[in-house]
């Protein structure tokens, strides 16, 4: 007789002997372990001779394997012969590892993707999602979705959350105590005396039963200082809820990706309970847990895996379960090269989006509108995805300025992934707009929100990216084309209708009208942009004043991502300047955000500037004193490539070579932290076991540091450097002659 459960979704992956294991958070509070049995096929394809060898090579193993020919859809060149081989999930992995080293010279496909990924195409539930079950003595029956991953308000789960952090940063110092938290109590655990240590924890896992493990350095430090001390006590510790299964490690690594070198740390992942490392999540910064969830709610993706991936990882399994879905095989490997392109061409179609350059200087009664995920809604609008771009049919467009047709009889796999994320993200965006600042709904609404414009954001970079499985760079070029087309005809549109355009980039516009302060006035000119261009395109705010900035090597070239503005509400928006950039000790941005946040509530420095220069000398003088916290002159810095390559070490590689003396090694893709200190090497490692002198702090590169962030916040009102050094270090009176000119 089979049991009916509901309730959310946890956790799914092989298992060890048989089909797969799924965890479920029941409404009625409990949670179950169930299994399920479980096929997955994948497929090869090849000269006909190979797939017989192929095929003869298993059949001599007695491996419990079904195999037949069959015909397969593939996205760019059709139906195909291939061979289809369908085994038990838990084993399929491994079986597809094996054949890959014996026949390496066949193609494959649907051969690696995630179990997770597979149950999420096949029965539409992920992660996070509620399900119902129909369950007899623990083995699944049916699985059905309750609720769709493209609503708004589905009920989240009822996760017990344990949070566990060191008591200090462990890459500065060694901690002396870890803080367990559940439910808002904190309890300290001494590290004195690992087995204790080990004791204790599995006590407060074995008591709370967490869902979630949240921690801080729980990757890099406390997991790894775990195992290390449960081998020399010789106690079995294991944090998953699955007891039958041990810690899932991935090694630590540093890889390069657009133009940037990335380090991942070392990563502790759990069976049948998640662990999240908010300090090796890699956009926790940018959204928070429900951020996390939607992503794995709508991706498809193991919570777990979509915390510390990027979102392009999410956007390329979306793709597999729509291609899954529709019945196209997803390639083991890319298959698709850049066609052949005459330089003239290439010249054509490589432009990227459209960048204006900003008129240098202060500007007054601006109004900010941008396209609403621009490069989205055209892939969704004009049908761009790489099986649709350069192919000829019955009913075809062109994309203008590159004459190439996009294919318009079937929706594209691009597109039909997107939609659905684009019209949510709308929706959650138009529930945020009727939301008071104080609505409790709000803080998650907004974290939801960031996470799927992230999604969207990077699908147009993965529409072209080199190892995506469905990229084409044509389907990229195509994005670029049309965003260009828009961003001049919403141009043409707003200069039609009287209004100047004081700054264009990639898919916003700043312009200026006299007498436009309100919505309703601005109106007429969203409308016409809209019907210019079959675009979305909304209201960012009404600016007070905005500056854009000149280029630090050349006063007569404008930056066109270094501006900042108060809008008429007060806030601020900044791009490009020191508080905004990593490398910026919080000392010296924090100065630069003082001044800025007087000047937005003015309309500019004649009511204001007396109260800067006094703020900004009781800084100074708190930093001569030795009164700022070593912390807060901070310089952080990626290092972008091993100390030993270096000719010329930077302070980071400085800072590195230091650590490496003491056999802290730093690698590739990690941020250095340092102070700048008088004298060789001119650089302390805040990582060092000892503490920087204050006697040896470089006080004068943090005061020219200081001035030239107080100097490019003023320099839109005709404030020049000297003058900030003069009212700053030698006599603020001066500051009268500039407030009361002769």
């Amino acid at each position: 007789m089979a049991d009916e459960l509901s309730g959310w979704l946890l956790d799914v992956y092989a298992a060890d002997n048989q089909g797969v294991v799924l965890w479920l958070l029941g409404d009625d509070g409990r949670r179950y372990q169930l299994r399920q049995r479980l096929t997955t096929t994948f497929y090869a394809r090849g000269p006909f001779p190979r797939l017989r060898e192929l095929w003869r090579f298993i059949r001599r193993r007695h491996m419990p394997i079904c195999l037949s020919r069959t015909q397969r859809e593939d996205l760019f060149d059709g139906r195909l012969d291939v061979m289809a081989i369908e085994a038990d999930t838990a084993v399929q992995s491994r079986l597809f590892r094996y054949i890959q080293r014996r026949f390496p010279d066949l193609d494959y496909y649907d051969a690696d993707i995630p179990v997770s990924v597979q149950y999420a195409a096949r029965f539409d539930v992920s992660s996070t999602l509620r399900c119902r079950v129909s369950v007899n003595e623990g083995a699944v029956l049916d699985i059905a979705p309750l609720d769709s991953r493209w609503q708004i308000d589905n009920p989240p789960p009822p996760l017990r959350i344990l949070t566990i952090a060191p008591n200090v940063d462990p890459s500065h110092r060694a901690p002396t105590h870890l803080h367990v938290g559940f439910e808002g109590r904190v309890i300290p655990y001494s590290l004195a005396n690992g087995r204790l240590l080990l004791i204790g924890l599995q006590a407060a896992l074995k008591r709370h039963d967490p869902d979630l493990i949240l921690t801080q350095f729980g990757d890099t430090w406390l997991f790894p200082l775990l195992r290390e001390e449960a081998q020399k006590a010789a106690i079995s510790f294991n944090p998953s809820r699955d007891k039958e299964r041990p810690c899932r490690i991935k090694k630590a690594n540093s890889y390069f990706t657009y133009g940037m070198v990335l380090h991942r740390g070392e990563q502790t992942y759990l069976h049948g309970r998640w662990h999240i490392d908010i300090k090796n999540a890699l956009q926790f910064n940018e959204y928070d847990i429900s951020g996390i969830l939607e992503q794995a709610r709508v991706t498809g993706m193991p919570v777990q895996e979509m915390a510390r991936r990027s979102p392009g990882a999410g956007i390329t399994v979306m793709q597999m379960i729509t291609a899954v879905r529709r019945g196209v095989m997803v390639p083991y490997t890319k298959q698709q090269a850049e066609q052949y392109k005459s330089a003239r061409a290439l010249l054509r179609s490589d432009k990227g989006g459209m960048v204006y350059q900003p008129q240098i200087g202060l500007h007054t009664n601006v109004v900010e509108i941008d396209f609403v995920s621009m490069y989205p809604s055209i892939i969704s609008l004009f049908n761009i995805s790489p099986e649709t771009v350069k192919v000829n049919s019955p009913h075809v467009t062109v994309v203008p300025e590159l004459n190439m047709p996009i294919d318009q009889t079937k929706r594209g796999l691009l597109p039909e992934t997107l939609q659905p994320i684009l019209e949510k993200r709308i929706a959650i965006r138009a529930r945020l707009a009727n939301l008071t600042r104080l609505d409790c709904r709000r803080p998650s609404l907004q974290s939801r929100s960031a996470a799927l414009k992230w999604l969207l954001v990077v699908a147009f970079g993965y529409a072209g990216y080199k190892r995506a499985r469905f990229g084409r760079i044509e389907a990229h070029e195509a994005i670029t084309a049309y965003s260009r087309e828009a961003l001049l005809r919403a141009k043409e549109t707003a200069e039609a209708l009287g209004y100047e355009v004081v700054h264009m980039y990639i898919d916003g516009l700043w312009v200026k009208q006299k007498g436009v302060k309100t919505k309703a006035a601005i109106q007429p000119l969203l409308d016409s942009i809209e019907s210019a261009t079959g675009l979305p395109i909304a209201l960012k705010g009404f600016y007070k004043w905005i500056a854009f900035l000149p280029s630090k090597l050349d006063s007569r070239i404008p930056v066109p991502n270094r501006y900042f503005g108060a809008f008429e509400t007060g806030e601020l928006k900044v791009r490009g300047i020191e508080m905004r950039r990593h490398d910026t000790p919080p000392f010296v941005a924090d100065i630069q955000r003082a001044v800025l946040e007087q000047l937005a509530q003015t309309s500019g420095p004649n009511d204001c500037l007396l109260a800067i220069i006094e703020m900004v000398r009781g800084r100074l003088a708190a930093l001569r004193e030795k009164k700022v916290a070593p912390q807060l002159l901070l310089v952080s810095q990626i290092l972008s490539r091993p100390v030993e390559a270096y000719k010329v070490p930077s302070p980071a590689a400085r800072a590195a070579a230091q650590l490496g003396e003491i056999n802290k090694q730093r690698f590739p893709g990690q941020r250095i932290r340092f102070i700048f200190t008088m004298g060789h090497p001119g650089v302390h490692a805040w990582d060092l076991p000892e503490d920087v002198d204050p006697d040896l702090i470089d006080v004068d590169r943090y005061v020219d540091l200081m001035l030239r962030a107080v100097t490019a916040v003023l320099q839109p009102w005709g404030i020049q450097r000297g003058w900030v050094d003069e009212w700053i270090l030698r006599d603020w009176h001066q500051v009268y002659f500039y407030l009361s000119p002769a």
